[in-house]
């Protein structure tokens, strides 16, 4: 699907720091360069614990996967993917559901370039890369729509991904665009980081990240829950991520011991 050489770094900039390689760095992964491990240290002496909340955001993904498989979604989009950490995605989905078919999407080379660990599914199922941005809707749908029959239900996953999106790029739009296309019964997963709990802390790792290149949209609970508006909350609605059906999954460590300047939700599209 991707049309591209996944041995090629050509297009990897080394020189500012990325999300999904800084997440990478949070999670104890070896696919980051120094520049992503400095910004890392940086936002740890603003606050010590977002390895926790990378941890956390991951166990929320695992959770909401085996929620939706268990009722009933076979087929997945999975947008802002992020450097392989198993278990991914599939393996959690198509662990319940062997036949479910899982696109993943990122606008990382480094990404493309681990994509073959992104696709060791099982035979029943189907597992594809797209390497596409979330700020090209369009490019999406036309890559999904080859593996994801649209006619069906589809989970759209977007963790950790849209506190990366300005408002000035249309990032409630953007959502809308894509769940446009998606039938009833689809349902739409978001973790998202916020400012509401540790304001001085997350101006500061705005303005750091800002000077690096990199975009930090926090946005308020009330603009967080505006990505499901015309959508079903399920149970328990708008949350911290840790605190969503904490029993389809181990407690990640570290998560009670101070506050998760985030929030995470599920819904269905009537």
């Amino acid at each position: 699907m991707t049309g591209q050489d996944p041995t090629s770094s050509a297009r990897i900039d080394t020189t500012r720091p990325h999300p999904a390689r800084m997440y990478d760095w949070y999670l104890g992964g070896k696919d980051n360069y120094p520049v992503d491990e400095q910004m890392g240290r940086q936002m740890l002496t603003l606050d010590p614990r977002v390895p926790v909340m990378a941890r956390v955001n991951r166990a929320f993904m695992h959770r909401t996967t085996r929620w939706l498989a268990q009722h009933g979604v076979r087929q997945f989009l999975d947008i802002g993917t992020g450097i392989p950490t198993e278990p991914n995605l599939h393996q959690v989905a198509q662990e319940i559901a062997p036949d479910a078919r899982v696109v993943y999407c990122d606008n990382d080379p480094i990404v493309l370039a681990h994509a073959a660990a992104l696709l060791r599914g099982t035979d029943e199922g189907v597992t594809e890369y797209l390497q596409a941005d979330v700020r090209d809707p369009a490019a999406i749908l036309e890559g999904a729509r080859k593996v994801l029959d649209f006619t069906r239900p589809v989970a759209l996953s977007l963790i950790a991904l849209l506190h990366f999106v300005s408002d000035e790029d249309g990032a409630h739009d953007l959502v809308g665009r894509l769940l446009a296309e998606l039938p009833s019964g689809s349902y739409l997963v978001i973790t998202h980081a916020t400012s509401d709990f540790t304001p001085e802390e997350s101006k500061a790792a705005t303005e750091k990240l800002r000077a690096a290149g990199v975009t930090l949209a926090l946005r308020s609970r009330a603009e967080f829950t505006r990505f499901f508006d015309g959508l079903e909350l399920i149970e328990p609605g708008v949350d911290v991520p840790h605190h969503w059906h904490p029993e389809l999954g181990e407690p990640v460590p570290g998560q009670d011991d101070g506050v998760i300047p985030g929030y995470g939700a599920v819904a269905r599209k009537p």
